[in-house]
């Protein structure tokens, strides 16, 4: 009998660990809900996600119903929403991922990503440091960034380091640097436990289909032009999802408190060449003449501010945390083609907004 009240109480223990994931119905957002809520069934998951143009839960349709996992609809623009969130989950760790990230619509409309990609972060911040109120044992707010705020690079010998200066060039990464430096500010000020990591481009499933790879898939298929901006010669560092989760799994559990790790897929591509390749993968599952995608190419007037290069040194976290990419590009990109061919009605419900009308009416209704 002894025994058996012992392991009840550790379990229960164990249970009690609550994380909360902004940004869970997103792209990259929704691979880590998935790893956590599978990996650590002792763990509660809560999805914070406001269901913006780029989340869909349709992509956590698999793991809903477990017993671990918990979606919230909600802005973390609103402190007083995120506050009374805080309190009621009294969560143990962060992991904030929810930001608007498009460069596009960060030039159009920058103030969306200010308010979301900054006010949000510090009202999370605030949070925790209200709900832990200084005893930050166990704790850790786990910020997820993007190398763009590294700027540009133009030595092709050069990567960016985990203490790169930084020199964001667009809307979009100042507003990550921005939200970057309250959180370093956060633990020098007031001791709150974090640790940071910025990302290289990501690819995979469930990719929003405004973003290049998706885009290309998607006119590749129904036949329409493909737009590649100035020449493009723009060179990107391609990471796989699945990987980027694994990552931040490993970070998560094993990052040390305060540090910055820089994620990456070792694995530069010019949007030109890359193009190409998908164009050709494209022809052959479509059993397409070769060559025949490439035709729909179509060179448009380069965005404004478009930086050269990105490129990501990943030996800090592959050294410190056991951590490398489990696919090549052609691998994994052969794995993502293969996902949004088999999942058509995925794509078609976002590019007709069935999705975040279905959802919508059905989040109105609670």
């Amino acid at each position: 009998m002894r025994f058996f009240v012992v392991q009840l109480n550790i379990n229960i223990l164990m249970a009690a660990k609550t994380i909360i994931i902004t940004g869970g119905a997103g792209f990259i957002g929704s691979h880590v809900v998935r790893l956590f809520t599978k990996k650590y069934p002792d763990y509660q998951i809560i999805n914070l996600d406001k269901l913006t143009y780029a989340g869909n839960l349709t992509n956590l349709s698999d793991i809903d119903k477990l017993p671990n996992y918990t979606f919230e609809k909600g802005d973390i623009v609103d402190a007083a929403y995120v506050d009374a969130l805080f309190d009621k989950y009294k969560p143990d760790g962060v992991i904030h991922l929810a930001a608007e990230s498009h460069v596009d619509r960060s030039i159009t409309d920058p103030m969306s990503f200010v308010m979301t990609n900054v006010v949000g972060t510090v009202n999370l911040l605030n949070a925790a440091k209200k709900t832990w109120h200084g005893n930050y044992e166990g704790k850790l707010f786990y910020h997820v960034s993007t190398d763009e705020v590294y700027g540009e690079l133009h030595n092709p010998e050069e990567f960016f380091l985990e203490d790169t200066s930084y020199d964001p060039r667009s809307p979009y990464s100042a507003s990550k640097a921005s939200s970057d430096h309250f959180v370093r500010a956060y633990h020098n000020t007031y001791g709150m436990p974090m640790v940071l990591s910025n990302c290289s481009n990501n690819y995979g499933p469930n990719h929003f289909p405004e973003k290049l790879i998706p885009l290309m898939i998607n006119n590749i298929k129904n036949k329409k032009p493909l737009p590649v901006y100035g020449k493009g010669e723009n060179v990107r560092d391609w990471l796989y999802v699945i990987d980027h989760a694994r990552a931040i799994d490993n970070i998560f559990h094993a990052g040390k408190n305060g540090e910055t790790y820089n994620i990456g897929g070792n694995n530069e591509w010019t949007n030109i060449a890359l193009v190409h390749l998908l164009c050709d993968l494209m022809d052959s599952k479509l059993g397409n003449e070769v060559g025949k995608s490439r035709e729909l190419i179509t060179y448009v007037t380069d965005r404004a501010g478009h930086d050269l290069r990105y490129a990501i040194d990943a030996s800090k976290l592959m050294n410190e945390i056991d951590w490398k990419p489990s696919v090549t590009f052609e691998e994994g990109l052969a794995k993502t083609v293969d996902w949004y061919l088999n999942n058509w009605s995925w794509i078609e419900n976002i590019t007709s907004g069935d999705y975040a009308n279905y959802y919508n009416e059905m989040y109105a209704q609670r």
